[in-house]
């Protein structure tokens, strides 16, 4: 298996250079030059343009004039996957792979923020609000955050950590916060503050974690305040819904992963435990819902299908985090990615986005959607079976 696992990686890792990891993202609609006009900017037909392209069973993008782009989120994860690989085998090449991936980010940061930030290189709408090319999201700046981290731990260079001390500033002063009682949520975007639970924790676990190294006493503060609104709402299954809002109350596997990931990484990063048995209890209820007996991994808590790159990924990832916690996650890591690479891999070395169904498969490459995400996950495994 574990030689299984590294020639996936190899297949990967040569259509990503062969494609100079440029892809396509699963919510790029808005960048079709064709049909973006016929939007005339009304919210309903963007979300239809949007949805059209994203959900359409066959890739229409290069006939609806959208490119395949950079992305910000796809080089903070591939330079994570190339880190875990140079950590692995001792190759030089892959060393030298993370480091243009962070030197690309650190190039491609926002301007006019406090802190070190990114965002999508393309519009994007949904029910709850429009969130233009250039904005910063707050998903984007902790997951990159946390690529620096990793990068500062391996490589020993301090311009890595003084990146995610950055993105830690654009969190403390650009970001609004929802007041509930002592707690806060932290907002997922600069524009408007609703209370999303997976962006509300990534941003606490950059904090956290970067705490770790500067004991800076604000990102601790806020850290903390964070965590506890989310370990508040927990639900008496042990699930959180997406968010607290009416309109996304849904449980899903992979924004459960990242809540999971951010308050483990809040606990080993602080010592602080008063929330590690509703740790522990989220954990199990994700590890029992969420997968079929062959390790596909079910998307919705009450719904098997669509089977999504991005679940399968952020599955592997988040039960190898938690194998001190757990021995036997990172069996069922192995069981996800056998059959991810089975069933979703092609024979290029991509990996394709969504199954609807066993006959119909939506075989976009997606880029930080599915094959950044799939080289950290596998690089962590690969990792984690070398040691």
């Amino acid at each position: 298996m574990k030689e299984k696992i590294f020639q996936s990686i190899i297949n990967l890792d040569k259509w990503l250079t062969d494609n100079n990891y440029k892809a396509y993202d699963p919510f790029d609609g808005l960048n079709s030059s064709i049909l973006r006009p016929l939007t005339f900017n009304n919210k309903y037909l963007r979300i239809a343009l949007q949805q059209g392209i994203r959900r359409f069973p066959v890739n229409m993008r290069p006939m609806a004039g959208i490119p395949r782009n950079y992305s910000s989120k796809g080089m903070g994860f591939l330079a994570r996957g190339y880190i875990r690989l140079h950590q692995a085998t001792g190759h030089q090449e892959y060393a030298d792979k993370a480091k243009f991936c962070l030197d690309w980010l650190i190039k491609n940061r926002l301007n006019g923020y406090s802190g070190a930030c990114w965002g999508n290189h393309f519009d994007y709408q949904s029910r709850v609000f429009y969130l233009p090319e250039g904005v910063p999201t707050i998903v984007w700046v902790a997951l990159i955050g946390h690529a620096f981290l990793d990068a500062y731990e391996h490589f020993k260079k301090k311009k890595y950590l003084e990146i995610a001390e950055s993105s830690c500033e654009h969190i403390l002063q650009d970001l609004e916060r929802y007041k509930d009682g002592d707690d806060v949520c932290i907002s997922y975007i600069p524009l408007e503050n609703k209370q999303v639970h997976n962006a509300n924790t990534l941003g606490a676990s950059l904090l956290a974690r970067t705490y770790s190294f500067n004991k800076n006493q604000s990102c601790l503060d806020l850290s903390l305040k964070a965590i506890n609104y989310t370990a508040k709402y927990q639900r008496k299954d042990n699930s959180w819904f997406y968010g607290e809002p009416s309109n996304l109350h849904w449980v899903d596997n992979f924004h459960t992963a990242y809540v999971l990931d951010s308050i483990n990484h809040y606990i080993q990063s602080t010592g602080d435990t008063r929330h590690e048995n509703r740790l522990e209890a989220g954990y199990n209820y994700w590890k029992n819902n969420f997968f079929a007996d062959d390790g596909a991994p079910e998307y919705y808590s009450d719904k098997m299908l669509p089977l999504d790159i991005q679940c399968a990924s952020q599955a592997i990832d988040t039960l190898l985090f938690f194998s001190d916690i757990d021995p036997e996650s990172s069996k069922l890591a192995l069981k996800v990615a056998n059959w991810t690479i089975d069933n979703m891999q092609d024979k290029s070395g991509y990996f394709y986005y969504r199954k609807y169904n066993r006959l119909l498969t939506n075989k976009t490459p997606t880029l930080h959607w599915g094959q950044a995400t799939m080289l950290s996950a596998l690089s962590s495994l690969y990792k984690h079976l070398t040691r």
